[in-house]
This record gives C-alpha cells, sequence and structure tokens, in this order.
C-alpha cells in the first residue's frame, strides 16, 4: 500500500501538497506563504519521480531502491578474491570459512569481486552467484555452466538483484524443475551509472567488449568450478544491456553458446564515454563509429548477422520485448526475421508492458527455463570431449618406452665413425652378424616389442655359440 509504486503513496503525496497550497493561501505573513512554497516543491517532485518510477516499473519496494541507490545491499555482499592462476584454491577456502554450507545448499550463495583486465586494466565489480547445487556433495567434481548477466544504463550490477529479483526466480525454477543449475555472472558494464559504454570496444578508447566477453568469463573460469568460455556459457541482457548480448553474440561467437536479448536494440546509440577515457572523468556524449562505417556495420547486429560467415557457429538466439513499446517489438521481429535464415526457431515472447522492469522480471523466467537446460547439454558435451582427451592423453604417455636408459656408450674417436646399431630383426642384417650377450637393442616400438627384441637376440646368440661347440660354462655366461 506505501511501498514506491503504492495507491496509499501517492495519495499521501497529494494530500501533503495540497495541505502546502492551503498554507501558502491563507498565510499571512510572507516569510510563512514563502516557505510553505518552497516545501511545496518537496511532494511535487517526489511525485514526479514516483510517477517515472511506477511507469518503468523499476522499483518494487523501499528496500530494493535504498540498496540500489546508496549501495548498501553491495556493501553487506561478502567480498572475494577472482582473478590469478591460483585463486580458485584461494576463493574455496574463503567459500569454506564464511558461508553455511546447509543454508547455500539451500539457496545458493551471492558473492561480490573485483575483476582487472590483464589487456584492458579496466578493474569494475563483479557479481557471482552460486546456485544451491554447488554445495551439494552430488555437483562436488561438476563444473556448472554460466550465464553473463548485462544491466542496462543506468544501472549497476546489482539491479539483477535488488530490481529484477533474479535469484528468487531462479530459486523457484530450480525448486519447481523449469530450470538446470548454472552460475549467474553479473559485471559492470559501464563503469559507474554516469556512462554507458554499450560494451563496445572504443577505437582509441575503452575497451569494453573485450572486457565484457572476453576477460570477465576468463578470470570467472580459474576462480569458480564452471566450464572454461564456450558454447556452456550463456549471455543475456536487457535494454542497453540486450544490445550488447546481441552484439557480443555475434563478434565472440566461440565464447558463447546461447543469447538472450531482453527489450534490447539492434544498432549502436550515442555513448556517454568519460572525457579521457579515465575513470571517473564527467561523461560525454561520443558515437565511437562516427567516421568508422564498417565498424558500424559490424557492430550493428541487425546488419552484421546477415554478413557472418556461413561457416561461423552463430549462438542461439532468444527475444523478448514489451508489447506496449513498438519500436522495441519491431526491432526484435526483424531481428528475429533475419535470425531465422541461419537458426530454425528463435523464440520471440512479446510481453505486456512498455520498456519497463516488469517486462524484463516476466522475461527473465521463461528465458531461463530456455537456456539453462541448453547449457547443461553442452556442459555434458564439453565434459565427455575433455574425458576423451585425457583418455587419449593417457593411453599416449603409457604408449611411451618406460625402460630404464642404458649406459650411454662412449663416443667415436676422431677420424672414427660412430658405431652402427643392429637390430636382431632388421632386413639388413648381414649372416654371422652378433650381438654382445646380453646388451639391448634399441629398437622403435613398445616397451613389450622391445623386450622381445631382446629375447629373440639373446636366443640367436646362444644358438650361435651352441653351432660353435661352446661349453656349459661359456653357454651360461652368454645367457
Amino acid at each position: 500500500m506505501l511501498e514506491p509504486q503504492g495507491t496509499g503513496f501517492f495519495l499521501i503525496l497529494i494530500v501533503a501538497f495540497g495541505a502546502l497550497l492551503y498554507w501558502v493561501a491563507v498565510a499571512k505573513q510572507t516569510v510563512f506563504r514563502v516557505f510553505a512554497a518552497c516545501l511545496a516543491f518537496i511532494p511535487a517532485m517526489v511525485f514526479g519521480i514516483a510517477t517515472v518510477n511506477k511507469y518503468y516499473d523499476y522499483y518494487q519496494s523501499w528496500g530494493a531502491m535504498i540498496n540500489d541507490l546508496t549501495g548498501q545491499g553491495a556493501a553487506a555482499i561478502p567480498k572475494y578474491s577472482a582473478g590469478g592462476l591460483n585463486s580458485g584454491k584461494q576463493l574455496q577456502r574463503d567459500l569454506n570459512r564464511g558461508t553455511n554450507t546447509a543454508e547455500d545448499a539451500t539457496v545458493g550463495f551471492l558473492f561480490q569481486t573485483t575483476v582487472t583486465g590483464p589487456k584492458t586494466h579496466i578493474s569494475r565489480i563483479v557479481y557471482v552467484y552460486l546456485p544451491p547445487q554447488y554445495f551439494q556433495k552430488a555437483y562436488v567434481h561438476y563444473r556448472f555452466p554460466a550465464i553473463e548477466l548485462l544491466h542496462g544504463s543506468p544501472g549497476t550490477p546489482s539491479a539483477w538483484v535488488d530490481v529484477l529479483d533474479v535469484i528468487p526466480t531462479f530459486l523457484n525454477l530450480l525448486a519447481t524443475h523449469q530450470a538446470a543449475p548454472a552460475v549467474l555472472v553479473m559485471p559492470d558494464i559501464d563503469g559507474g551509472e554516469r556512462y554507458s559504454l554499450q560494451c563496445l570496444d572504443n577505437p582509441g578508447g575503452i575497451q569494453d567488449m573485450t572486457f565484457v566477453a572476453r576477460e570477465v568469463p576468463a578470470a570467472i573460469a580459474k576462480s569458480v568450478s564452471v566450464q572454461p568460455p564456450g558454447k556452456a556459457w550463456g549471455v543475456a541482457g536487457y535494454s542497453e544491456g540486450g544490445y550488447c548480448a546481441a552484439n557480443i553474440a555475434l563478434q565472440e561467437p566461440g565464447l558463447f553458446g546461447y543469447a538472450g536479448i531482453l527489450s534490447g536494440y539492434f544498432k549502436p546509440l550515442t555513448s556517454q564515454v568519460p572525457i579521457g577515457n579515465k575513470p571517473g572523468a564527467r561523461p560525454q556524449r561520443v558515437y565511437v563509429f562516427a567516421h568508422l562505417p564498417q565498424l558500424a556495420i559490424r557492430n550493428s547486429p541487425v546488419e552484421y548477422i546477415t554478413q557472418v560467415p556461413v561457416g561461423v557457429f552463430l549462438p542461439n538466439f532468444w527475444l523478448a520485448a514489451g508489447q506496449g513499446d513498438k519500436g522495441d517489438v519491431q526491432a526484435a521481429s526483424q531481428f528475429q526475421q533475419l535470425a531465422t535464415t541461419r537458426q530454425a526457431n528463435v523464440p520471440l515472447r512479446i510481453i505486456p508492458g512498455g520498456h519497463t522492469g516488469s517486462v524484463w522480471r516476466a522475461a527473465l523466467a521463461p528465458m531461463l527455463s530456455w537456456m539453462t537446460p541448453q547449457l547443461t547439454q553442452q556442459a555434458a558435451i564439453a565434459d565427455a570431449a575433455a574425458a576423451r582427451a585425457r583418455e587419449a592423453a593417457q593411453k599416449a604417455h603409457a604408449a611411451k618406452p618406460t625402460g630404464k636408459p642404458g649406459k650411454p656408450s662412449a663416443p667415436p674417436r676422431r677420424g672414427e665413425p660412430p658405431a652402427k646399431r643392429v637390430s636382431p630383426l632388421s632386413s639388413d642384417r648381414r649372416p654371422g652378424d652378433r650381438h654382445r650377450p646380453g646388451r639391448r637393442v634399441v629398437v622403435p616400438g613398445s616397451r613389450a616389442d622391445q623386450d622381445q627384441v631382446l629375447v629373440l637376440g639373446l636366443l640367436g646368440e646362444f644358438r650361435g655359440r651352441r653351432g660353435a661347440g661352446t661349453t656349459r660354462g661359456e653357454r651360461l655366461v652368454a645367457r
């Protein structure tokens, strides 16, 4: 009733504004009239903000709004280190110390970390949600699939948790067996709410796509028990994040197998980038491809999808748009039509509402239900391929000779040719050639083949000496 979108809250604002206007009318002293008029601006301003919030259906509770705007929710989320070759073991030790395994096996665990790109040198916050199965014994050796979730602009990774309720939505799907377990990765794609970088590699500027598409998944894969980037990874986003998901899926098809676009657009817009490409600097509006038409086409999914070579694998796409936003519906329908020239089935979900949080919340559940089972299949395929590779490597290792190396022979004297090694089974062996008793002959093949050759050589030596009239003692020495 008194929540940010509640009718009671709006009525209170109207009553407060009316009371202050009445005070302005009846006050006899000018100072009180001015004071009342100034106070009247407060409920009027709040009413306007609340109206916009209700229109976009963004904040549904005071807690969500406070957490998102003040960062209090982020402060309560545990911080762990990610990145670095040995951080996986360290992260697991941190989880063991700072979590309740029984509780985590029921509701999962959310933590935040900072990822620094080795190439881009971008350093930003990333939220990671581990599903309940991550802490269950049946999954102790399982490498989970992962989904990278990209927020809109203005926005932060916490919007997925505080505004879109991704965790309770996912838990409900898991409990009702409508989704498969996966790790959710939520990076900061803009570096601050003042910016709108659109996950683009700005020529001569911030390499945002490289960080989001390559460096974040690589860092998480080193720290968390997930599949390496590939077909067992998905990418999804809403609004600006939806454009990012579509563009990244086409630009980096080898790193993701599935893409979910929620009210996304399919051509780059004007970006809000920090002046001098320095984090924290004042934002400025820039179209980063102003003088680069080919790059603009390549980063326009609605155009580039028709130019991707036929032999290149394309991730599977899932689309959603609000029925009340004709621009979103038209853009999604056009992209769906083009994508079906490469994929037989490209789902498009039209949801009542506009370009609003209610549409994205409603689209989240069917998107996860569509994506996670397929990611699980890809994870199983990747595990099977890895098992076959390990088995082949073990067989190759077992086939290598394991005998101890013999004493190296003395080098030939200056001017003398090196001694020729002769195999007892060699076709160019001359009659009468003999090997010294008990000396191993170096031949190619397995250990068993070498042993057989050695035995045959010894038998030949024994028979030759026997035919030459050797004594029993000599034969024993020869053996």
